[in-house]
């Protein structure tokens, strides 16, 4: 069985993202880095974490390869844009009612792939 098909399939999902974004949405540290309109990143983050835990490709269909590393360089993400990251989705991560041991590898995920886009030093 998948993450994906563990936690409930895409709906988790969609309410993991639309919680963490309306954090990003208030965030004094995270919201510089986005557009304006979150929308755009809300979908394309629900659809690589989807993709990503085991659910339908559509990420790739539509965008191809993550290239996480690549397409993150245009921003500036040092300890305190990551530190920001996580707090935010480890608290839309945690106001969800998951198994403790899925919430934890997710979070686990979420902890090397936030330090792995880190581009300035500290």
């Amino acid at each position: 069985m998948t993450i994906f098909e563990a936690v409930g399939g895409e709906a988790t999902f969609e309410q993991l993202v639309a919680a963490f974004y309306a954090r990003v949405a208030v965030d004094p540290v995270l919201r510089p880095l986005y557009p304006e309109d979150l929308d755009g990143p809300e979908r394309r983050l629900r659809l690589f974490l989807i993709q990503f835990f085991g659910g339908p490709a559509t990420y790739n269909e539509e965008r191809g390869e993550p290239m996480l590393r690549a397409r993150h360089v245009p921003f500036k993400i040092g300890k305190r844009e990551r530190d920001a990251w996580i707090a935010n989705m480890s608290a839309a991560l945690d106001s969800l009612d998951l198994p403790e041991l899925v919430r934890d590898q997710i979070r686990g995920y979420f902890d090397g792939a936030a330090t792995f886009l880190m581009n300035q030093p500290e």
